[in-house]
């Protein structure tokens, strides 16, 4: 069984970081394309990070150059590093999994068939 869960999420001052992971079960992350999505109150789910099984990476272009995404494959486990934090980074995170042998990402959520509950973080200022 599939199993995604996301961790890490809180509150911090603009400016601040957080690490967010998401534990993979039922299946290996190391070759899979993996994302993380956000969505604000009122707003659209959005991409914000991809990876694919090549380690190949993609951002949104408001988190270029202080959000980073990896894996950790020894613990089967997704990262998001989130530096410079600011308001608008404000929402709940999930990660996502495209299973399998994935060599291209890519940041449409119907790509991703497995879903984690969502961490929150919330950025005041």
């Amino acid at each position: 069984q599939v199993a995604l869960v996301e961790a890490g999420g809180g509150s911090v001052q603009a400016g601040g970081s957080l690490t967010l992971s998401c534990a993979a079960s039922g299946f290996s992350i190391s070759r899979a394309c993996m994302g993380w999505f956000r969505q604000a109150p009122g707003k659209q789910r959005e991409g914000v990070a991809i990876i694919d099984g090549d380690d190949d990476t993609a951002y949104t272009d408001s988190v270029k150059g202080r959000f980073t995404i990896s894996r950790d494959n020894a613990k089967n486990t997704l990262l998001l590093q989130m530096n410079n934090l600011n308001p608008e980074d404000t929402g709940m995170y999930f990660c996502a999994a495209r299973l399998g042998t994935c060599h291209l990402a890519v940041f449409r959520e119907s790509f991703y068939r497995d879903w984690g509950q969502g961490t929150q973080v919330t950025v005041s200022s």
